[in-house]
């Protein structure tokens, strides 16, 4: 029971300590264009306004927040006060992005980016790290072809279930089995 104690004694020391610590630092886009695009995207969501990722194309965005990921996918509102605090993101397939129309465009698209959310939520209910880390890219492999997949960067799958960037790259090389 002291071990347990102090097993959690040293995790708040160590959250606490190191405030600004964050698995971004390290991430770098896979070439300029993205990164151009990326920054584009960025600046969108921090001008406070709301888009609508459009739902008639296979496209999204892996939103980085300071200490966990989103995905938003075809027909999620993204951007307004939200989003605001989203660091970097990465878009994902020919990414197209719309203007709510109506209020009740805009909240459909509410209600479709709390489905994204909660359908990466049960992904993470698994207690077994491999395991959400297959299951993550199993989804996004069934939406988007295998090799955009491959192109995505570790951590943005780390980020998205909860488990290290080690162990994507584990499970992505040996399966979420390994022998």
């Amino acid at each position: 029971m002291d071990s347990e104690k102090l097993r959690r004694y040293q995790i708040t020391m160590v959250s606490t300590y190191y405030p600004d610590t964050s698995c971004l630092d390290d991430f770098v886009m896979l070439d300029g264009a993205e990164q151009s695009h990326s920054s584009d995207v960025l600046t969108l969501l921090h001008s406070g306004k709301v888009f609508i990722v459009n739902s008639r194309r296979r496209n999204g965005l892996i939103l980085f927040k300071r200490y966990h990921a989103e995905f938003a996918g075809p027909g999620a509102a993204i951007g307004g006060d939200y989003d605001c605090d989203c660091q970097k993101v990465i878009p994902i397939g020919n990414l197209s992005l719309l203007t709510p129309e109506s209020y009740e465009d805009r909240q459909k698209a509410y209600l479709i980016r709390r489905q994204w959310i909660r359908l990466i939520k049960q992904i993470t209910e698994n207690p077994v790290p491999q395991q959400r880390v297959q299951k993550i890219l199993d989804q996004f492999e069934q939406y988007f072809p295998s090799t955009m997949v491959a192109d995505l960067p570790d951590v943005a799958f780390a980020l998205l279930v909860g488990v290290l960037p080690q162990t994507v790259g584990m499970v992505r090389r040996w399966g979420s089995e390994p022998e």
